[in-house]
């Protein structure tokens, strides 16, 4: 087996051993993917400052989010489909993530449950939440994570309408796979992921169906999920929401001064900049350049987190030195969980680890919470200048 050194590696093997339409879904933004390339471009215009002749030992990565323990401040993003990246992706990302010492964030449409990925758990992790109309179901499945323990609740708020990902359109993206003669070719070639889909019985949306009134099969619950995001969904009802829940609130997907500000005022515990991965708004900023206005408008108001563009230990940094409390990553574990299971996740967060804690060194900084604006060198036009 080649030796995995970086993400880049783990991406190579991702996309040899999984589904074209589930890779693609993984790997894409929407329309021109201006905004997904651009996530992680712009933060190659942040630079470190090498440091010399300081003390650099008794490293350390560790810090809280929200409150929390955590080895590195870094979570795992929802991310739907994971159980269709890797059989049980979900249960195997948890599970990782759990003796990593980091917060796994369950999406509303994962492929395993809550209570499954619960069942394969000995700690809370963090449940993402979707608002549907269905009000039935809304509070059905808050009550169903605060029964598994879930510590905090990420709504995300930038996803009420789909945004075009031409991939998915042309893949006829499905769950699960239909066995066209396109997909049946592209399996010949992944005997691996077939054989471990094969294996599990959970192969639908496993927070869904059975859950949600008239969802049986996999037929009606590409109507129903089409029909049930709820475009209504505005600042009154992420209050009632955050009543409903009672513990932590991350609220997901702000990317304006003014929404981090209102977000303070119905008192959510942190926010996270986000674009959705570039896979909603095509032609939004960055969310490493909208990071330092949300910063000044907030102060420490709320804790802010970071989501969108991190591929390595270095951008987490860079996001950290920058004023964020926390980073997210995304398909930077799922290029890990496709390639190699649950130790597939365990190799990213390692790798993303060591490049964090050797970077820390070189700038002559042995803790990361002195990772700040002085580690760093940063364009003076970064956030540009915009009318």
């Amino acid at each position: 087996m080649a030796v995995i050194t970086n993400i880049a590696d783990l991406k190579r093997q991702h996309k040899r051993r999984t589904p074209k339409m589930f890779y693609d879904y993984c790997e894409s933004g929407s329309w021109t993917e201006q905004t997904f390339r651009e996530n992680t471009s712009d933060f190659d215009q942040i630079r470190f400052r090498q440091r010399i002749a300081v003390d650099m030992t008794g490293r350390s990565t560790e810090t809280k989010m929200i409150g929390q323990d955590v080895a590195m401040p870094v979570a795992l993003a929802p991310v739907g489909l994971t159980g269709m990246q890797c059989a049980d992706g979900e249960i195997k990302a948890a599970k990782a993530a759990e003796k990593f010492g980091v917060p796994f964030t369950l999406s509303t449409m994962s492929v395993c449950s809550i209570e499954e990925v619960a069942k394969h758990t000995t700690k809370p992790f963090w449940f993402q939440l979707y608002v549907m109309r269905d009000q039935e179901f809304l509070e059905g499945i808050i009550q169903r994570a605060k029964d598994a323990n879930c510590s905090a609740l990420v709504l995300t708020l930038d996803l009420q309408i789909l945004g075009q990902r031409h991939k998915d359109l042309k893949n006829g993206l499905s769950v699960p796979l239909r066995p066209t003669a396109g997909n049946m070719l592209d399996l010949a070639t992944k005997w691996r992921w077939g054989m471990g889909m094969l294996g599990t019985k959970n192969k639908s949306f496993g927070n869904i169906v059975g859950h949600a009134r008239g969802v049986s099969n996999m037929g009606s619950l590409m109507t129903w999920t089409a029909e049930q995001f709820d475009p209504r969904l505005d600042w009154e009802k992420i209050a009632k929401i955050k009543e409903m829940w009672g513990g932590k609130l991350i609220l997901k997907g702000i990317m304006e001064p003014e929404d981090a500000l209102k977000a303070v005022e119905v008192g959510a515990d942190a926010i996270v900049v986000s674009n959705h991965g570039g896979r909603q708004l095509d032609g939004a900023l960055s969310s490493i350049k909208m990071l330092p206005a949300i910063i000044d408008a907030v102060g420490d108001q709320i804790e802010v987190h970071l989501d969108s563009g991190i591929r390595s230990g270095q951008d987490v940094l860079k996001a950290i030195a920058m004023g964020a409390k926390g980073t997210y990553i995304g398909r930077a574990f799922i290029h890990g969980l496709g390639a190699n299971g649950e130790a597939g996740v365990t190799k990213a967060l390692e790798v993303i680890h060591k490049e964090m804690d050797l970077t820390m060194a070189l700038c002559g900084r042995r803790h990361i919470e002195t990772m700040d604006r002085e580690t760093v060198l940063v364009p003076k036009n970064f956030a540009g200048d915009w009318a």
